[in-house]
């Protein structure tokens, strides 16, 4: 019934609108009936806009009442009517798109219209609150005072000509107590507030249940008593406040045009008292009211506002429980709030201000610095629209010095910490006693000087810290919900001073100050674990001072709270959990091990929550840092060596495990049962559409990469439930591992700042730890001066400075391992794999030797290998198939790349491999010069799973991920082969320079080519260290394919090192010894 009767009215407003149109066309200029046809045009486009909202229905209003101005020159009766008319609606105009100028232009027509309601007229006090409300409402969008202070002015006579027993008296009330609550939320005059609150009061009073107005001073008695609280903290004022929210919120149901903003409303209030109480529910019941609020929205002016608000409760969740989802949705409503707030629109600032909070957030637990990057760019827009004299300076001002301050601390740029301080002391200086937010200020100013101290040890900017921290604790009684972090920052400050100055006083005042900060924190808060961090730290360095055994074993009580951690791990946790394991080595504490372990489940957490992006490598390079290689020291300090294996794996090459994941064979679950085969097809679904958007994490494609990857986790939980599956993707166990040394020893090689050792991994036995009498330091030098003879290689003759590299690497490393390899009864000519990490990484192990007569070098004792991690080595050696199945075979050769340097003797190299192999494959592609580009060199490895290729290899050391080999139209990059599903791919030779060339700063994620093809699905692969001679290549091809053909006529992947190896030897007096050892074996 009710839609019919919608209908019907929206019927008759289009035929009243055409017939008013005819009548108007009918009454030309001078009719004495035109003016009458101009207003019931008016009143018809009027209602048909209440109901459809269409913009050209308002304009078409405000041009005829410009024309109906007209008709009513100076002197006419009704010109005062015709001014607040056409006043009226370009207010309405302005409220509806945000155009100042139609703004401006009300507030003259209302003033022209004020004279012609002289005192004692009946319109008078009308008259004298529609420029008021202009006037208010030009504050809000452009903060000058003058307007604001007029308006209260003008409110205040128009009330009083509303005496009480005045029919409009209430809406005098109600409209002087919204301006004085403006006046107050700028200037922080208390009187304006108190004055406020009682005339929402009396207004209320006036507007008794059934007034059509009561809902609107319910709401807005709500809001002063809230003003009030967030001032004085008074809970009767805030507990009132939700009270009448609630009972505002009665008056709106389903389908009321206020309903979504009384939902906001008490949403705020509910949002304010978790702030103070710490109460989840209320929480939990904002964020419910906030979302019905933005459900009911639609089309409504203050949607943005719901949208950011809804946002801002999203964030204050997130920062509770750590749940990263709440923290990625807050973001997407800012975005969408954003793009409802364009140039000129009043809340464009705030929303500029909320997306660059959000971010801060998001780049605090995940450390990518885009999202500080555009922080910091909001925040300086957001300054920008809040010129001095406007209300939210001071937060802008604030926000963007701590952004500025978090990229000094990540970047290191003094001018950003500087710029921090000056701006800190603006925000400051407008928020003088009695402001509600001057704590923040002092807390944040003090914390930027503490910074600048660290850099310059000038010991005012310390002590200034100190001070403003103790006003800032002030200011934050017992039950504020900012006491913890106060208490926590001034603890930190006075144990800064006492480093500096040694007064005992003021570590065991910080003491102190960290336990009171730590017992307000509840166990799931976000800042837990850091405050935590500084409890410990400072009881640690008090036990150093005074030798008092319960500092210290008070200290690692608390850090054994970490390995319970009841949510995600944070960026933070993970740092906490690094400062547990150092603080353990230096006091040689027995928890060392558990911190670690700790910390490598923190990682894989942290790693986890990162969309699979080259983008985010450089916060897993961060998080990883030294963590794996520091682990697998600790634990073979510990005698504990078949744990060394696990966490040493765990923690390298997390790059690739995450995306390796997506490649997981699922043989075994996809015969276990219906449950196992579905379970099994949805993870390959969703994990090819996962690593088919590698490095696509733009923002428009950010939801959906975070959906799929819910989704990916679910699945895996699922499988985690069904039997012999609830390892399925966790961390392997030393006895999977173990599986790695069936075909021959791995010899992990590792480098810590706390020791160099080597573990050798044999089938059917515990390790062997072979420790290794050298330093990190000194294997790094050593590395660091092979890097720089290699890219000398090929200019000039540097054998001699070659060998004396090759002999030290044989006499403190290799050798040592050989000899415990004899002694495990390994016989001479057996395949042997190295796992070298962190700097060993970059070193030619295979090639070491005593470079001697009558003394074996390494090549003439066993056939070496190499694999980035053991679980790669695993993976290959499972995927066998039969004898029968066919070999295709592509050879790609470009020697003619776009914009490099021509290749002479790739179409040679081509041609030995064609036949070296036509007679051999089932069948044998040739992709050359025109035909060798990106996409071709994909789509024939869609179709064949053994490769030649020979091309550039183009090595980027800063950004790793686009190393890259050189076709015709352009470079075919990692990031191409990542996203590429090969089908059962074997072998690839790779004759290229550089192919296993990675990254410098992380070599334990081994981000280079040729682990590229083999964590893509190459079982073997065969790569280069360095550059290789062109000629150097046709003849090392030439003797390596004949021997890859085994006794049935078949290639065999299994054989390519010893191929690879004989070829080598067979070329040893024809070829330089840079060239005869470039060339290595990765993988089966």
């Amino acid at each position: 019934m009710g839609q019919w009767s919608s209908c019907l009215t929206n019927l008759a407003n289009h035929v009243a609108v055409k017939l008013h149109r005819v009548a108007l066309f009918l009454r030309s200029p001078g009719h004495p009936d035109q003016s009458l046809s101009l207003n019931r045009l008016v009143v018809s486009l009027r209602e048909r806009f209440k109901h459809w909202g269409t913009m050209s229905d308002l304009d078409e209003v405000i041009e005829l009442h410009r024309d109906a101005l007209l008709l009513h020159p100076p002197g006419h009766s009704d010109r005062s009517a015709s001014l607040s008319n056409l006043a009226a609606c370009l207010r309405h105009r302005f409220r509806q798109g945000g155009i100042i100028s139609d703004l401006d232009e009300a507030i003259e027509l209302h003033r022209a219209a004020l004279p012609l309601c002289p005192a004692g007229h009946s319109d008078r006090s009308a008259s004298l609150n529609n420029l008021a409300v202009c006037l208010q409402d030009r504050f809000e969008q452009g903060s000058i005072m003058s307007d604001l202070d007029e308006a209260i002015e003008i409110h205040r006579a128009a009330l009083l000509l509303r005496s009480p027993g005045h029919s409009e008296r209430s809406t005098s009330l109600s409209n002087l107590a919204l301006s004085l609550r403006d006046r107050f939320l700028q200037c922080s005059i208390m009187s304006d507030l108190d004055e406020a609150i009682e005339l929402n009061r009396t207004a209320l009073l006036l507007r008794s249940p059934g007034h059509p107005e009561r809902s609107t001073s319910l709401n807005n008695l709500a809001l002063s008593l809230r003003d009030r609280f967030q001032l004085h903290r008074i809970m009767s004022d805030l507990d009132e406040a939700i009270e009448l929210n609630r009972t505002a919120l009665l008056l709106h149901p389903p389908g009321h045009p206020e309903q979504s903003t009384s939902l906001n409303n008490l949403a705020l209030s509910l949002r304010d008292r978790f702030q103070q109480r710490g109460i989840m529910s209320d929480l939990d019941e904002a964020i419910e009211f906030h979302r019905d609020a933005l459900l009911h929205s639609s089309g409504h002016p203050g949607r943005s506002t719901f949208l950011n608000n809804l946002a801002l409760s999203l964030r204050d969740r997130f920062l509770q429980r750590g749940i990263m989802s709440d923290l990625d949705e807050a973001i997407e409503f800012c975005r969408t709030a954003l793009e409802l707030c364009p140039p000129h629109h009043s809340n464009r600032s705030a929303s500029l201000n909320n997306l660059g909070l959000s971010l801060r957030d998001r780049f605090q637990q995940c450390g990518i610095m885009s999202d500080l990057d555009e922080a910091i760019e909001l925040h300086q827009d957001a300054l920008l629209l809040r010129p001095p004299g406007h209300s939210g300076r001071s937060i802008s001002l604030n926000n963007l010095a701590a952004t500025l301050r978090d990229r000094f601390r990540q970047r290191g740029i003094m001018s950003d910490l500087d710029e921090a301080i000056e701006l800190h002391r603006d925000a400051l200086h407008l928020r003088p006693l009695g402001h509600s937010e001057r704590s923040i200020s002092l807390n944040n100013l003090a914390l930027s000087l503490q910074d600048r101290f660290q850099q310059r040890c000038i010991i005012s900017d310390l002590d200034e810290a100190i001070e403003l921290h103790r006003a800032a604790l002030f200011l934050h009684p017992s039950r504020h919900s900012e006491r913890s972090k106060s208490l926590n920052n001034l603890a930190v400050s006075l144990e800064e001073r006492f480093r500096q100055r040694g007064i005992m006083s003021d570590l065991d005042e910080a003491i102190e100050h960290h336990r009171a900060a730590l017992e307000l924190l509840p166990s799931c808060h976000s800042n837990r674990s850091v405050f935590l961090d500084n409890l410990a730290l400072s009881l640690a360095h008090r036990f150093r001072q005074q030798n008092v055994q319960p500092d210290l074993d008070e200290a690692f009580s608390l850090y054994s709270q970490l390995s319970h951690l009841s949510h995600a791990a944070s960026r933070a946790d993970l740092g906490v959990a690094k400062s547990w394991a150092a603080s353990a080595h230096t006091l040689n504490h027995d928890s060392a091990l558990l911190a670690y372990k700790t910390a490598l489940k923190f990682l894989d957490q942290q790693v986890a929550l990162l969309s699979s992006s080259s983008h985010h490598f450089d916060v897993i390079r961060e998080a990883v840092s030294s963590l794996a290689t520091d682990t697998f020291s600790c634990s073979v300090r510990h005698g504990a060596l078949t744990t060394a294996v696990e966490l040493v794996e765990q923690g390298r090459a997390v790059f690739w495990t995450q995306l390796a994941r997506f490649s997981t064979l699922l043989d075994e679950l996809s015969v276990s049962g219906d449950t196992g085969m579905a379970l099994a097809e949805e993870f390959k679904r969703l994990s090819f559409c996962l690593r088919n958007m590698f490095d696509q994490a733009t923002e428009d494609k950010s939801p959906q990469i975070r959906q799929l990857t819910m989704q990916w986790d679910d699945v895996v939980l699922r499988i985690r439930i069904l039997p012999d599956f609830s390892r399925f993707l966790l961390p392997p166990l030393f006895s999977d591992l173990q599986k790695v040394a069936e075909e021959g020893p791995v010899i992990i090689v590792n480098a810590s700042r706390y020791s160099c050792d080597a573990l050798i991994i044999l089938s059917g036995q515990g390790p062997v730890h072979v420790p290794l009498d050298t330093t990190q330091a000194e294997v790094s030098e050593l590395s660091s001066e092979f890097q720089s003879l290699a890219k000398l290689f090929g200019s000039s003759d540097r054998q001699h400075k070659l060998v004396g590299i090759l002999r030290k690497l044989w006499n403190d490393i290799v050798d040592p391992v050989v000899q415990a390899l004899r002694e495990s009864d390994v016989c001479p000519g057996s395949h042997i794999w190295w796992c070298p990490t962190a700097e060993f990484t970059l070193l030619p192990l295979h090639a070491a030797g005593p470079y001697e007569k009558h003394r074996d070098s390494l090549s003439d004792i066993y056939i070496s290998s190499y694999t980035p991690t053991l679980t790669t080595l695993v993976r290959a050696r499972r995927r066998v198939f039969r004898d029968v199945s066919p070999q295709h075979f592509v050879a790609i050769g470009q020697g003619n790349p776009e914009g490099g340097k021509e290749l002479k003797c790739v179409a040679p190299e081509l041609t030995v491999v064609a036949q070296c192999l036509e007679p051999v494959v089932s069948s044998f592609t040739l992709l050359e010069d025109s035909d060798a580009t990106v996409q071709g060199a994909l789509d024939a490895l869609n179709r064949n799973q053994w490769l030649h290729l020979a091309c550039h290899g183009m090595p980027n050391r800063i950004q790793p991920f686009e190393s890259s080999f050189a076709m015709r139209d352009g470079p075919l990059m990692i990031k191409d082969i990542i996203r590429s599903d090969w089908q059962n791919p074997e072998f690839a030779f790779l004759s290229a320079c550089h192919t296993t060339v990675g990254d410098e700063d992380s070599p334990d994620e081994s981000i280079h080519l040729a682990a590229a093809m083999q964590f893509s699905g190459f079982r073997s692969v065969i790569g280069s260290m360095w550059s290789v001679d062109d000629d150097v290549a046709r003849q090392v091809v030439s003797a390596f394919y004949g021997h890859l053909v085994d006794s049935s006529g078949r290639l065999c992947c299994t054989q390519a090192a010893v191929a690879l190896h004989k070829a080598m030897k067979s070329l040893r007096k024809k070829i330089s010894l840079e060239q005869q050892i470039v060339f290595v074996h990765i993988g089966v």
